[in-house]
């Protein structure tokens, strides 16, 4: 009985495994006394595939450590999305991270993601399949990556603007 328990324990972390994708690893630099410190900076975007993502930002002497601390870093920035049946975002909505514009409206079943670069990472880990995203403004990664989770972080289901205007899900329609 005890090793169906066990089974039942490992099953239920299995559920909740996070996948983790590195966007950029960066060499950088500081100029000490002694001359030059070089460290390495990772971009990682962390997400389930279930409506929840992360990005984080993770700083160390070598590769290894830095996606370490950027893998923890996006597990502690995580944001639920609220999705559709088919898999998209319930509304159109835009997304502003630094100097990058991010542009996202819901797709219809079966159109994939139609996204690029860091946009693209940060849809597929929250589990969105269906969606049309254009980047705007910058290329940097870092900063379309932000953008795409501030997007993400103001949608709002039907539900939700019922609530707040205090009437019912139905007058929304009319």
């Amino acid at each position: 009985m005890a090793t169906g328990r066990r089974k039942a324990n490992r099953t239920k972390k299995e559920e909740t495994t996070w996948q983790e994708r590195v966007i950029q690893i960066r060499r950088v630099s500081k100029v000490v006394k002694g001359g030059k410190k070089l460290s390495f900076r990772a971009i990682v975007v962390v997400g389930n595939e279930r409506g929840q993502v992360g990005v984080g930002v993770g700083k160390a002497s070598d590769v290894i450590g830095a996606v370490k601390k950027g893998v923890a870093d996006g597990k502690k920035h995580l944001i639920d999305i609220p999705m559709t049946k088919s898999n998209s975002i319930p509304h159109p909505i835009d997304g502003v991270g630094g100097g990058a514009k991010v542009m996202m409206r819901p797709a219809a079943p079966g159109t994939g993601v139609i996204a690029g670069g860091a946009v693209r990472t940060v849809l597929e880990l929250a589990g969105v399949r269906n969606i049309l995203a254009k980047q705007l403004g910058s290329n940097n990664p870092l900063n379309n990556a932000r953008a795409a989770v501030n997007a993400l972080s103001t949608l709002r289901t039907l539900s939700e603007v019922a609530e707040e205007r205090g009437i019912p899900i139905e007058k929304l329609y009319i």
